[in-house]
């Protein structure tokens, strides 16, 4: 098999195990309870996007990448960086409503803009067929990215669907059960 196949068949299982994960474990816990406690746990979850600052240190990554390469760490680094930033900002602001939605809203659609964008320019760089040379930092887009997106997708379903407060007792009641 060859690098690039088995770099799509492990990101295409992460999404299947982060969805399956997901569905069975995460959003029946999410839904359980209110909005501001689901964002707030989506927001801790992201929180740790600084770690994608790796991508940027000698050694970790293979020095064997392309030029093109580094396009692409710099975009994922600095996007994760501000997404996780922005995350940490919702989480200290959770008592001043207002602007803690302002900042769900902005590491969402930071964060979310971040990983489309980081697919965009690993595809350009042709990273697929070279994933070998991410070196320790292979597991990110495998492992992490995947839970990173499925995560957003949530977050934003709630934002632009709120639920009213009879499903949300129905889904506490299903969630004890």
């Amino acid at each position: 098999m060859s690098t690039e196949s088995i770099f799509q068949t492990h990101l295409v299982l992460g999404y299947v195990a982060w969805l399956i994960c997901f569905g069975a474990y995460i959003l029946p816990w999410l839904t359980s309870m209110d909005r501001v406690r689901a964002h707030r746990a989506i927001a801790t979850l992201h929180s740790f996007r600084f770690f994608g600052l790796v991508f940027l240190l000698p050694g970790v990554v293979g020095p064997n990448l392309p030029a093109s390469f580094a396009t692409f760490a710099t975009f994922a680094a600095f996007g994760d960086l501000a997404a996780g930033l922005l995350a940490m900002l919702a989480l200290v602001t959770i008592r001043m409503r207002p602007v803690f939605w302002l900042f769900v809203i902005a590491f969402n659609l930071v964060g979310m803009g971040d990983l489309v964008l980081d697919y965009y320019h690993a595809i350009q760089a042709g990273l697929p067929a070279r994933a070998g040379e991410l070196g320790a930092a292979y597991a990110i887009p495998i492992i992490y990215v995947p839970l990173l997106m499925i995560t957003h997708v949530f977050a934003s379903y709630l934002l632009l669907h709120p639920r009213p407060k009879a499903i949300r007792a129905l889904a506490g009641e299903a969630a004890i059960s």
